[in-house]
């Protein structure tokens, strides 16, 4: 299993505010890592700094063992790191096939219908609504989109941002599931959630982030018992 993803020493400012500080962290091939914190902890800052839409003050980003610090975002994404964004951000008035298309947009035309039939596999419900409007999809349904994007662009690294953000419980599960479901097809993730719990469960390590740096890092089961993190994020 080899080292997929190395993040520095980064620093990362809006203006005069400090939001990252002098964060390091790996992920390896086949791993689920988790970034776990409160809001305004530096989480989604960080993941925007590894896609490029934000640069670090210092350190580097090695993805594959090629920096990332001067690559354009989008030669980011050819290189097989993709973000499903907080919040989805998918195209709402495109069909479910065409923002699935959208994914694939700097793959070869022939490899297209094999990595559609993968998402409809992982996602029955997107094949039961390919020809429907995206803006009228339910929240969880719009979750399931973007991921499905995302797995279009045949990534070696997916990073996913608040998946759970705004679903019902039920909802959640079912996207959690999903996750394992990805992984256990070989998908390498780096997960940010503030379902403590939820991310716990099903990330083989994890790294706390508190005010921008990194305070506690372990497995995802020995996080669950630490006593700190149940009384801070587990509501123990």
């Amino acid at each position: 299993m080899g080292r997929l993803l190395t993040v520095d020493n980064v620093n990362v400012y809006y203006g005069s505010i400090h939001a990252v500080k002098n964060i390091s962290f790996n992920v390896d091939e086949g791993e689920i890592v988790t970034l776990i914190g409160a809001n305004g902890a530096g989480k989604s800052t960080t993941l925007n700094t590894i896609s490029g839409l934000l640069r670090s003050k210092t350190g580097d980003i090695t993805f594959n063992g090629e920096s990332l610090s001067k690559t354009p975002v989008h030669k980011i994404v050819e290189k097989g790191l993709v973000m499903v964004p907080e919040g989805r951000r998918i195209f709402l008035h495109l069909t479910v096939e065409e923002n699935l298309e959208m994914g694939a947009y700097s793959r070869p035309a022939s490899e297209i219908k094999n990595s559609m039939e993968e998402v409809y596999e992982l996602f029955p419900r997107m094949k039961e609504r390919r020809q429907q409007i995206g803006g009228t999809l339910s929240g969880g349904e719009q979750q399931m989109l973007a991921m499905g994007r995302a797995i279009m662009a045949k990534p070696r690294l997916i990073m996913l941002d608040e998946p759970s953000m705004g679903l019902a419980p039920l909802l959640v599960d079912h996207i959690f599931r999903i996750i394992g479901d990805m992984h256990k097809r070989g998908a390498t993730i780096l997960l940010v959630e503030q379902n403590a719990q939820a991310a716990l469960e099903i990330a083989d390590r994890a790294y706390v982030l508190e005010t921008g740096r990194i305070v506690k890092t372990g497995t995802g089961a020995s996080l669950m018992s630490d006593p700190m993190i149940k009384i801070a994020y587990l509501g123990a």
